[in-house]
């Protein structure tokens, strides 16, 4: 241990939020982007942008996706219908394409399913839009990452989370004034100046950063931890078992086709039980097993925006009858909420705009958080090679690449997010696989940006990386302009307000970048008057009245 209690902490807070901190600088990125997902997935479907919003109740939503579905996938072995809301206004299908003929080629999971939009009141398909990942990709890169297995990647940002639950609570421990610090901050003072603005990213949003690191945790709890189930069931029917006992509501697993045709039964009624069982609450998602089958079930979930868990109940209805089968979910289980709860306030999914910029808002301030205590380590490590730097030494491997690694991922990513956007509206409406030529120009861009950090990590090279991501986020609207229907001047006027809204924050997020460059561009001067005044001679007048002296 070091010299004491408070300085072993401090020693173990340095450590565990800098081997990670480029993961979770990513992590709080991209999660905190995903608070607003669906209006990013929008934004990049400008084809989407004229359509006007066509209210329709939900019972005739279903009623026409339904009629759809039995057009498009009558022998899809399962159906997908996920109803309009506020945030999305149009019907989505998903329906499982029939398995390959035996000796065929496998399928690669994600090209199993097809996929429309429809509008609501006639169930026709809407323009057709682009191929894209939208905000899906940021939501699945937080925890799934990319180009990887999903499984490698959730234990690799499980492990970064629980560091970066051990550098909060060690934080905590080692600031013994740091609600006091929080009000302070010291401009030009060098590490100082980090420390605070550490400090302060750090309380003004500490209680969401623990709990959004915790539930992030919680999440996945049962692959990190299923010791306990697996003993507990080791007997009785194990890990299914388990989940079926836990989670009722009928897994698909349960369900078996008959292989004799059987008309669907009329959907609305169904919708219209499910409602009125739960008070009124709107429908979000049905599911249909086994469509057209004498067996088929359909299952439909409360929406999820009525509750803070993000385990909705659920009913069951006979598929051919109409019949009710069961309900699932009015009266969870006391473990089962608690998880539940705890997940529902990770993902965020329960707030109303207002609570949903919020939680944005204080996903930026993680990311600030994280990139100042990068950043902190970097200068505070600098100070041990002043003397070296003045003589024209050159500082050491592991200072090189932690500055290298904090111009990648601090300046590198946010420049990457933006190309990402770029790339969706320039790249051709034909290209083949395009949403994966989307992500590939994202990665192409940050690893572009890695890269040049590690061979040049100077003041010039952060600099240049800052204005182009800031120049790159400012024009989006612009680019928004040209290639959609709805540009900033008309959205809003008349909307859709999302478009609205994804065009401002990209301005404010560019104008915050510029700031960040010029700030840059301050320092890199005076570092070069400084070095220009050291090595210049003294005047004449000077050097005479001191050798007189």
């Amino acid at each position: 241990m070091k010299e004491g209690f408070r300085q072993s902490m401090a020693w173990l807070h340095t450590w565990s939020g800098l081997l990670v901190g480029w993961v979770l600088f990513m992590v709080f990125a991209a999660g905190t982007a995903s608070y607003f997902k669906d209006e990013i997935t929008f934004w990049m479907k400008p084809e989407l942008h004229a359509v006007s919003p066509n209210a329709a109740p939900q019972a005739k939503a279903a009623e026409t996706a339904v009629a759809f579905l039995q057009q498009r996938g009558a022998n899809a072995p399962r159906w997908f219908i996920t109803l309009p809301t506020e945030r999305e206004p149009s019907t989505s299908v998903l329906y499982l394409k029939p398995p390959p003929p035996a000796g065929a080629a496998p399928v690669e999971r994600r090209r199993r399913f097809d996929q429309a939009l429809l509008d609501p009141a006639t169930g026709q398909a809407v323009t057709a839009p682009r191929e894209t990942r939208g905000g899906e990709f940021f939501y699945r890169l937080h925890f799934d990452l990319h180009y990887m297995p999903a499984i490698w990647a959730r234990w690799i940002v499980g492990f970064c989370a629980m560091f970066m639950l051990v550098a909060i609570f060690s934080g905590i421990v080692t600031h013994r004034r740091i609600f006091k610090d929080f009000f302070t901050f010291r401009p030009k003072k060098g590490q100082r100046s980090w420390l605070d603005a550490h400090n302060v990213t750090a309380v003004l949003a500490l209680p969401y950063h623990a709990m959004i690191t915790y539930t992030g945790l919680v999440t996945l709890m049962f692959m990190y931890m299923p010791w306990a189930q697996q003993a507990a069931y080791k007997d009785h029917g194990g890990t299914e078992a388990f989940f079926a006992e836990a989670f009722p509501g009928g897994g698909r697993t349960q369900f078996k086709a008959s292989g004799t045709k059987a008309p669907l039964a009329p959907i609305a009624p169904m919708v219209a039980a499910a409602s009125s069982h739960w008070n009124g609450a709107p429908v979000g998602r049905i599911t249909v097993h086994f469509p057209n089958d004498a067996n088929a079930v359909v299952s439909i979930a409360r929406a999820g925006t009525q509750r803070l868990s993000s385990d909705q109940p659920s009913m069951q209805f006979n598929g051919v009858t109409g019949a009710q089968i069961g309900t699932f979910g009015d009266v969870p289980k006391a473990a089962a909420e608690t998880r539940g709860v705890l997940y529902g306030l990770h993902i965020g999914r329960f707030a109303d705009p207002l609570l949903r910029g919020l939680f944005f808002l204080s996903g930026l301030a993680g990311c600030l958080m994280v990139a100042t205590g990068l950043l902190l380590w970097a200068v505070k490590e600098r100070q041990k090679f002043a003397k070296t730097l003045k003589q024209g030494g050159r500082i050491g491997w592991g200072l090189r690449l932690v500055d290298g690694l904090n111009l990648g991922a601090i300046a590198g990513l946010p420049m990457a997010m933006a190309a990402f956007f770029w790339a969706n509206r320039l790249l051709p409406l034909d290209v083949a696989d395009r949403s994966e030529a989307e992500i590939g120009w994202f990665f192409i861009v940050w690893g572009a940006a890695a890269v040049l950090g590690l061979l040049s990590p100077t003041l010039r090279m952060w600099q240049a990386q800052l204005a182009l991501g800031a120049l790159l986020f400012v024009l989006l609207p612009v680019l928004n302009a040209f290639t959609g229907p709805a540009p900033l001047t008309v959205s809003l006027r008349s909307g859709p307000s999302a478009v609205a809204g994804f065009d401002l924050v990209a301005i404010a997020l560019g104008m915050g970048l510029a700031g960040a460059a010029w700030l840059v561009e301050r320092k890199r001067r005076k570092a070069v008057s400084r070095q220009a005044a050291s090595t210049q001679p003294p005047p004449p007048g000077l050097a005479a009245s001191g050798q007189g002296s």
